[in-house]
Parts: C-alpha cells; structure tokens; sequence
C-alpha cells in the first residue's frame, strides 16, 4: 500500500534531477549582470542600472554584492540543518553553493578594490587596520581561503575526512564575522542586516555540537 509523500519527498523528488551546473549557472547570473552593466558604465556605452545606484555607485554596488555573498553563505551553511530537521536531500548543491558564495565574496572585494580604492593598495591596508568592519571582513575573507582551496574530492583523498572535516569547520566563524561585518557596514541599527546576522546565530546554535573540531 502505498503511502502518500510528505512536502519534504516531493521537494526531495523535484529537485533530485536537478543537475548540480545549473546551480551554478543560475547562482552566477546576478554577478555576471552587475558586472556587465558595471563595464557598460564605465565605458559610456549603456546605463543598465538607471537611477538605482544612489548618490554613491561604488558603495552601492559593494552591498549588492556583500548581500548576495552573505545569502549564498547563509543557504550553503542552511543544507545540514535543513537535512536533520527537514529531511531535505540537499547536500548534492551545498559545494555549488559554497563556490558561488566566495565568487560573490571576491567580486564584492575586487569592487571596493577597483571603485572605492582605485586599486591603492596602500590605502587598502590603512582601511584593514583603522576600520573595524573591513577588517573583520577582510579576517572573514581570509578564514575561508583554505576552506575554498580544499573544496574538491582531491583534498578529501589528500588530508583525510578528519582534517578536511576541521578545515571546512573554518566556515561556521566566518560566517559569523560575514554576518557582524554586514551589521557593522551599515553604521546604524536596520532591521535587514540583523535579521542576516539572527539568521547566522540561529542557523550555529542548531549545529550545536558539530561546531567542534573533529577529534581522532
């Protein structure tokens, strides 16, 4: 007798032959339009953002970014939770989501290096070192080099399920840094940033446990 599915196997059964490159297609396509349209700006050819971009372009291109980075993020580290009390399969997409998450990462950064700075580098560091929110940012950025330079199976097989389970651990602080860094930009207490950053506390604490180095 057959018994009828519960709303988590039937989202389980639509998404399953979701094939994983078309995450990463459609995740990228914000990116790839900012980015045009930036180009098409700056060489005078076309305006693709019209008045949208405020009195400040560069800044409001950063957030737009920032914020795109911190929902990827937030979804990549949403898969465990959403599989032990959901029971939904999606942990096939959560490297596709976590690679998307740094992709929006650098691009936010290349920005405020290209735009805000000029690519000075030296104003760059006086900005890490005298203003908080960058460099709690910029240790965000940093935290999770290693966590994206061993996404793939090769590392796996490299330092063992052990080691590389502790490394991508990294990714719990630096969401937390991701999610006070977005709070700490906008300078004032808004009600979007400290819902990102609820989200964020919430989403660690139900992990509980699994925050903990992997012990041998």
């Amino acid at each position: 007798m057959s018994h009828a599915l519960t709303v988590s196997e039937r989202i389980n059964t639509v998404l399953r032959p979701v094939p994983k490159w078309l995450v990463y297609v459609v995740g990228a396509l914000p990116g790839i339009y900012i980015v045009v349209g930036v180009a098409l700006a700056l060489s005078g050819t076309y305006d693709l953002f019209g008045n949208s971009l405020g009195v400040d372009p560069a800044k409001t291109i950063e957030h737009w970014l920032g914020e795109l980075a911190l929902q990827f993020f937030i979804a990549t580290m949403s898969i465990r939770v959403l599989r032990d009390f959901f029971k939904l399969k999606l942990i096939k997409f959560r490297r596709a989501l976590g690679h998307l998450t740094f992709f929006y990462i650098v691009l936010h950064l290349s920005v405020w290096l290209w735009l805000d700075l000029q690519w000075n580098w030296a104003l760059m560091w006086s900005d890490i070192v005298k203003r908080p929110y960058i460099t709690i940012g910029m240790a965000a950025f940093l935290i999770l080099i290693p966590v994206m330079a061993t996404s793939n199976n090769a590392a796996i097989k490299r330092y063992g399920p052990r080691v590389w389970q502790n490394i991508h651990k990294l990714a719990y602080p630096a969401i937390l840094l991701g999610g006070i860094h977005f709070v700490m930009v906008k300078r004032v207490w808004l009600v979007e940033p400290m819902i990102y950053l609820g989200v964020i506390v919430v989403l660690l604490a139900l992990r509980g446990r699994a925050l903990l180095p992997v012990r041998a």
